[in-house]
């Protein structure tokens, strides 16, 4: 309206404004009003609760949780904490994971963000995109799509600001690379990330990670989750069958869970069936599988799909072992090549959580992992490559026990052609303490050298078969191990008889009548020597002659002495014409405990005193030691019992120290020293039980009454 005075104090219709000194007329055509526009509040930020839900049947990992409970603690405060669960695929590293997460919500006021890895890859196995793990932690914190930044740097640098202010958890599942972890780990103090993995991503040490590697779960926590999965009727129906199942289970969770997916899928499937199933020798993964595509075998093949062609190879050659455990060594022999090359390629499978951890440079594969290891080589190597493999660990083991038995038992009789086996290799108990070296590394080997010998004599390699057999026996003189040496000796003896080897055949006959005397198996020992009487005479090696007779005159020690001793006579005859000291002092030894138990104390006690000062001389301490300890316990001489035992003690031969530390507690006990003899059966228990002896318990119960 005209006249109306303008904020400025003129009209509306004559509004003078000066402008280079002249003054100008504005005209306003309508009256201005003005408006306040108040943006709208953006919604209020959610704060995320990511992470999954763990499965509800959920077992022991007790430690492991009170693990992350303590390193995780956001109480603590100080920079962000980074702990990485590594394991065997199945292991349960996820779901233990996602169950400390539920325990932690809440105890992070920014909350807890889930990255799933295997997601970002795609089935295609290709590389994860850090850059699209930032952009679903972003996302979570309220950024929208058309806010994200562009370039990896950026959305790096937007992440940390937004998780700068408040702690957050951060759950990283199935990374594969330490910078899907780095790039992750948030702002604030107080904050961690919890990230899974089955390679060990050593490297975030230098990040300060804490690695908590996950073991298998125990046999009890595996039969409890296997119960709680189909049932406690349903296992308790089947106990025997379902704790084999269990053990087949190999403790991962994850084949509990296909195992019982099976059981309820089928219900007429037994418990027993199905644990038979998995235990066949060829094609036992199938039996955790409900379709090609959701089974053991295929999540470990997905374990595997990223791995180098050369340790892809070389895993396969060791589902190939007989065996469980191997070396660097080995597992050269396995792949046909060398220890360094091995040593380089175990580094990259152990990365990549398929080997178990090694103690003293010793591997082991999960039963499992060996299972598809050995179902990839089947499927994937041609045969004559697998019967090569096969053929250069037994070649392995057989020189390696050879230079072993070498080491330990020095120059005794051998059937084995040491100079021709060994000759070409570097032997590895050369230098100072060869003996003990040698000793330890069969003791190691016990159960996987067995194991390669029974694969010897299945494969028709009976050469090797009976010329291992021979070898490992110097373990079994001194650990007594007397179930492996029935089995080993058997093998031996059949694969030399396969071979024609009369003088080989005698030779394993005749020491396996060793541990059949000890397990009270007296008939068949005596059949065994019997046969090995005849091949030894028929060979016509004099030495091997008097070594089956001086074994002879040991099982008519326990029936007739005096026909052990006229035995013994023949040995000693026949090692004296053929110029073997050691075998002549050996029956000199037998004979003196022959002739003393037929009456004639004089001339037994003489005949061991001859054995001993011969063995002395020869630097045979274990056998040495022996003959004084039998003529100190004819003789009741603590003083030399006691050197006696120092004697066995030294040289490792446990059975016999025993024996020895016995008698001395009983002598010392007689004569009132009750505290000495305690001493000496403790050191007796110790030895007995370290062997597996029944006798353990029976010398306990003396033990507590003294």
């Amino acid at each position: 309206m005209a006249g109306e005075p303008t904020a400025g104090g003129a009209t509306a219709g004559d509004t003078s404004n000066h402008f280079a000194g002249r003054a100008e007329t504005v005209v306003q055509a309508r009256k201005v009003t003005y408006h306040h526009h108040h943006a709208p509040e953006p919604p209020p930020v959610t704060v995320p609760h990511q992470v999954p839900p763990s499965t509800p049947r959920f077992v022991n990992r007790v430690d492991e949780l009170a693990d992350m409970d303590g390193w995780l603690d956001p109480d603590a405060g100080g920079p962000p904490r980074i702990a990485v669960l590594s394991g065997l695929p199945g292991v349960g590293k996820s779901t233990t994971a996602r169950r400390w997460a539920e325990t932690a919500r809440g105890r992070y006021p920014g909350g807890e963000l889930y990255v799933d890895f295997a997601e970002l890859r795609g089935p295609t196995g290709g590389g994860a995109d850090v850059s699209a793990g930032l952009a679903r932690c972003l996302r979570a914190l309220g950024v929208e799509d058309r806010y994200l930044p562009a370039t990896l740097g950026e959305l790096a640098g937007l992440y940390r600001s937004r998780t700068a202010e408040q702690g957050v958890l951060v759950v990283l599942d199935d990374v594969t690379h330490p910078a899907h972890v780095s790039a992750l780990l948030p702002a604030a103090p107080g904050s961690a990330v919890l990230a899974t993995s089955g390679r060990r991503l050593g490297e975030l040490v230098l990040d300060g990670a804490r690695l908590l590697p996950l073991d298998p779960l125990d046999a009890d926590s595996g039969s409890r989750l296997l119960a709680e999965l189909c049932g406690p009727a349903r296992i308790a129906a089947e106990p025997e069958a379902a704790a084999r199942l269990v053990e087949g289970c190999g403790g991962l969770p994850v084949a509990l869970h296909l195992a019982a997916a099976r059981l309820l899928t089928h219900r007429r499937l037994t418990v027993a069936a199905l644990a038979a199933e998995l235990e066949a020798e060829s094609g036992g993964l199938a039996a955790l599988s409900l379709d090609p595509a959701n089974g053991m075998s295929a999540l470990l093949g997905i374990a595997c799909r990223d791995l180098p062609a050369d340790a892809l190879r070389l895993y396969r050659r060791l589902g190939l072992l007989p065996g469980r455990g191997f070396d660097a060594e080995t597992a050269a022999a396995a792949d046909g090549t060398d220890p360094a090359t091995a040593r380089r390629l175990l580094d990259v499978l152990d990365a990549a959580s398929l080997l178990e951890d090694a103690v003293r440079d010793r591997h082991r594969l999960h039963d499992l992992v060996r299972r598809h290891a050995r179902d990839r080589a089947e499927s994937d190597e041609p045969v004559a490559e697998r019967e090569a493999a096969l053929g250069r660990i037994v070649d392995h083991y057989t020189v390696r026990a050879a230079f072993a038995d070498r080491a330990v038992m020095g120059n005794r009789l051998r059937i084995t052609d040491h100079d021709e086996l060994l000759t070409g290799h570097e032997d590895p108990f050369a230098g100072p303490g060869a003996r003990d070296t040698a000793l330890d590394w069969l003791e190691a080997e016990r159960a996987d050298a067995l194991a390669v010998l029974r694969a010897a004599a299945a494969h028709g390699l009976d050469r090797r078969a009976w010329q291992l057999a021979e070898s490992l026996t110097a373990l079994y003189l001194h650990h007594r191990h007397l179930a492996d040496w029935i089995e080993s000796g058997t093998l031996g003896a059949a694969a030399a008889a396969r071979t024609g080897d009369r003088a080989a055949e005698a030779r394993l006959r005749s020491l396996l009548s060793r541990p059949l005397m000890d397990t009270g198996d007296h008939d068949r020992a005596r059949e065994e020597l019997e046969t090995a009487t005849v091949l030894a005479d028929a060979s016509g090696h004099p030495v091997l002659r008097a070594s089956v007779r001086e074994f002879a005159g040991r099982y008519w020690d326990r029936y007739d002495p005096a026909r052990a001793v006229r035995v013994y006579e023949d040995s000693l005859a026949l090692n004296v014409a053929a110029d073997e000291p050691r075998g002549a002092a050996l029956a000199r030894f037998f004979m003196g405990g022959a002739l003393i138990a037929s009456g004639d104390r004089e001339a037994g006690l003489a005949a061991l005193t001859e054995s001993y000062e011969a063995l002395s001389a020869l630097g045979d301490v274990r056998m040495a030691g022996r003959a004084l300890a039998a003529l100190a316990r004819h003789t009741e001489s603590a003083e030399a019992l006691e050197r006696a035992a120092e004697m066995l003690e030294k040289t490792r031969a446990g059975h016999y120290e025993a024996e020895v530390r016995e008698e001395l507690a009983g002598l010392l006990e007689r004569s009132g020293d009750a505290e000495g003899a305690r001493g000496h059966l403790s050191r007796a228990v110790e030895l007995l039980a370290a062997g597996g002896s029944p006798r353990a318990g029976e010398l306990r119960e003396r033990l507590s009454g003294l």
